[in-house]
């Protein structure tokens, strides 16, 4: 199998998990054709996929190596940004609204990217090897499929905050942007409904780990309020070292055509479809988006509010004024 994978045309064929096996770290792929990645996250578009009868007959696996080759036979686009953020915080509606344009390619979560990331923390052996697996795997995304595609934008889960410093270093013309809110925001909506670093345990080794801390005896309100202080930490070192950009969910979807659209290479004449995306929600794109940041507020009661301030608040105070100054900085610039 994997000699014909590196003598097959690779066109349409895009990664979809990496795991490790017998001490080898292994990737599955499956057969998109042309079809773009428009879907909230990138599960659903392989979710979509994997019903063409064609993924259901023929599947694919194999060694990194045989990405490493693919690299070297057909180069992709590379990534024009990095969007990191802290959960609940308008990622989301950022992609759709990129992905809604047809010269972009958008990729939202893909495990396969968090999975080699991380690969360090479950497999030590893997260090040396993971930028070239990265730059290698990201390559693979940024196929022309379609022939017209000229930016890849890349959205990492929360925890991904964390492996920053690594793609930067593999990317450093690569800009990023940090999108965060109120923490009391994201610890309400994550109490409603957890996402998989809220659950101890569940996300397995990553940098949200802190050694002497037994995670699993803590109650959901402290882990939550700590893991969320803890992203928007790291998010805060980034803008402050790496030159990300802080945008707080308030500012969306206006600050896509405003402030970041050189970022993002957007144009006037983007901006009636990019208003179009954005009157409906992000993660149900067929409903009509509601602000809901009040409602969130209202909810949170005393023991909340004491929480998020001892584990969150300060971390978040200091990123808006990192904000507020790049913001005045630009304005008199």
């Amino acid at each position: 199998m994997e000699s014909m994978m590196v003598e097959d045309n690779f066109h349409g064929w895009l990664p979809i998990r990496a795991w490790r096996r017998d001490g080898e770290w292994r990737l599955d792929w499956c057969w998109f054709g042309e079809q773009r990645l428009t879907r909230p996250f990138f599960r659903d578009d392989v979710d979509l996929a994997l019903r063409l009868p064609f993924n259901q007959v023929f599947r694919r696996e194999t060694s990194l190596n045989v990405l490493l080759e693919r690299q070297a036979a057909s180069p992709g686009v590379a990534p024009g940004a990095f969007i990191y953020h802290a959960s609940r915080c308008g990622s989301t509606l950022l992609a759709q609204m990129l992905a809604g344009l047809g010269r972009h390619i958008v990729l939202s979560e893909p495990p396969a990217l968090d999975s080699l990331l991380r690969a360090h923390l479950l497999d030590p052996a893997a260090t040396d090897r993971q930028p070239q697996w990265i730059r290698a795997l990201l390559s693979a995304y940024g196929q022309r499929r379609q022939g017209g595609e000229e930016r890849l934008f890349v959205k990492l889960d929360a925890w991904n905050v964390f492996e920053a410093p690594l793609l930067h270093r593999l990317y450093p013309d690569t800009p990023g942007i940090f999108l965060y809110r109120d923490p009391l925001e994201i610890v309400i909506s994550q109490l409603r409904q957890p996402g998989m670093h809220r659950v101890p345990g569940l996300l397995g080794p990553s940098g949200l780990d802190c050694a002497g801390l037994d995670a699993q005896a803590m109650a959901p309100l402290e882990f939550t309020c700590r893991m969320i202080g803890r992203i928007i930490e790291q998010g805060l070192a980034l803008c402050q070292e790496q030159g990300c950009v802080p945008v707080n969910y308030s500012e969306l979807p206006g600050a896509l055509w405003g402030r970041l659209a050189p970022l993002f290479g957007l144009v006037d004449a983007d901006v009636p479809k990019l208003r179009d995306i954005a009157a409906f929600d992000a993660k149900q794109p067929a409903m009509w988006f509601s602000a809901d940041s009040q409602r969130k507020r209202d909810e949170a009661g005393d023991e909340v509010r004491a929480a998020v301030d001892r584990w969150a608040r300060a971390p978040y105070e200091k990123l808006e004024q990192v904000r507020c100054l790049k913001q005045t900085l630009h304005t008199n610039f």
